[in-house]
């Protein structure tokens, strides 16, 4: 696979190439000497150490105590300059996009970021480079990055890869999955086949191993521990019990995974929601840092069963930054000299806009 093709998003999702290439043959009994611990040449941005982990989750509180508060608050109080950064969601669904522009109004810097197919939300953070505001984004572990799906590419997230301004270590989308699985495990590292016999993995920081029990292949996944994690989710009690409905891609894991984490969501329930059908928690209270009621809180992305994606505006994203002139009188207007989320939803059509959006995610009038 092209090295590429996983910044574009192009392909990157899964990697299936078969190449001629003896990592490739799960069928070995006992690989080479020449082949045994083949490490990627990517530089690996965050410490995959439970055991440091551990102390971080040591310190965090177990008590049922309200968190709710405001999304300036949240990140002013939970994202540090330097820390590494996950973004939930997937795509344009259900990412939490107030606290990416809050994370931009505060000029947090040299941050590191997780690209699991990360689209508008990559989009955003590339705004705080190369515009006069120092440099928000420093290091990326990258699966799927630049590119808004079936939209078309990020002019400047294009701008920010392409001339260097940030560190890339590449990975496959499901490569990044496993990375917070074995953080949620509480483990260092997990085995898989991901990217065997591909640029992928010479590109990445994962290394070959020896299966003790059979002899094969395979690749050493390391955990993913970020500093902070920001979960949009459908509803939170103040104590940061959540539901997430439709699908979770990997937030269950990185909730767990996360040192630091802001809940949004759509709605505050009272906590009796989740007494009556403890089942449904999706993330537990206890993972959670901070509660921030914020509706329409993945817009111009989607929430599941609440509101569309608004297609429009997310063309009119990329047309502006055609142009670094118009960009920046773009972002002006409506991120960095915005109050808050509410205000720039209000600049984008305000109610009216976000209801037409929520009678197309539901086909009412269609």
């Amino acid at each position: 696979m092209n090295s590429s093709a996983a910044i574009l998003g192009f392909g990157s999702c899964c990697t299936t190439l078969k190449l001629a290439n003896p990592l490739m043959n799960p069928t070995r009994s006992r690989p080479s000497a020449m082949d045994q611990h083949v490490a990627g040449q990517g530089v690996l941005f965050a410490d995959p150490s439970s055991d440091k982990a551990r102390e971080a989750f040591s310190k965090k509180s177990r008590s049922l105590c309200d968190k709710v508060t405001t999304v300036a608050d949240a990140v002013a109080r939970l994202v540090h300059d330097g820390d590494y950064l996950c973004a939930g969601g997937f795509g344009t669904n259900r990412i939490p996009t107030s606290v990416v522009h809050e994370i931009l109004r505060q000029k947090k810097q040299n941050l590191s970021f997780a690209g699991h197919t990360a689209t508008h939300d990559f989009q955003l953070l590339c705004a705080g480079n190369l515009t006069g505001r120092g440099k928000t984004l420093a290091r990326v572990d990258s699966a799927y990055i630049v590119g808004l799906e079936a939209r078309g590419l990020s002019p400047h997230a294009r701008r920010v890869v392409e001339t260097g301004d940030v560190e890339v270590t590449e990975w496959t989308n499901y490569a990044l999955a496993v990375r917070f699985q074995a953080a949620a495990m509480g483990l260092p590292f997990l085995p898989a086949r991901t990217m065997l016999g591909t640029d992928t993995f010479r590109f990445s920081a994962a290394k070959t191993i020896q299966c003790p029990f059979t002899g094969v292949t395979l690749v050493a996944i390391p955990a993913l521990y970020p500093d902070v994690a920001a979960i949009h989710v459908h509803e939170a009690d103040k104590y940061g019990n959540c539901h997430i409905r439709g699908t979770t891609v990997a937030d269950v894991e990185l909730g767990r995974a996360a040192k630091r984490l802001i809940i949004t969501c759509e709605r505050l329930v009272s906590d009796e929601v989740f007494r009556n059908d403890p089942n449904r928690t999706a993330i537990p209270f206890f993972c959670v840092d901070a509660v921030c009621e914020v509706p329409f809180g993945s817009y111009p992305g989607n929430m599941p069963g609440e509101y569309f994606s608004d297609e429009e505006h997310l063309k009119r994203w990329i047309d502006v930054e055609k142009d670094m002139d118009q960009y920046l009188r773009f972002l002006q207007s409506h991120v960095f000299g915005v109050k808050d989320f509410a205000e720039y939803l209000n600049l984008c059509g305000g109610l009216p806009r976000m209801q037409q959006l929520r009678r197309q995610e539901l086909l009412l009038g269609v």
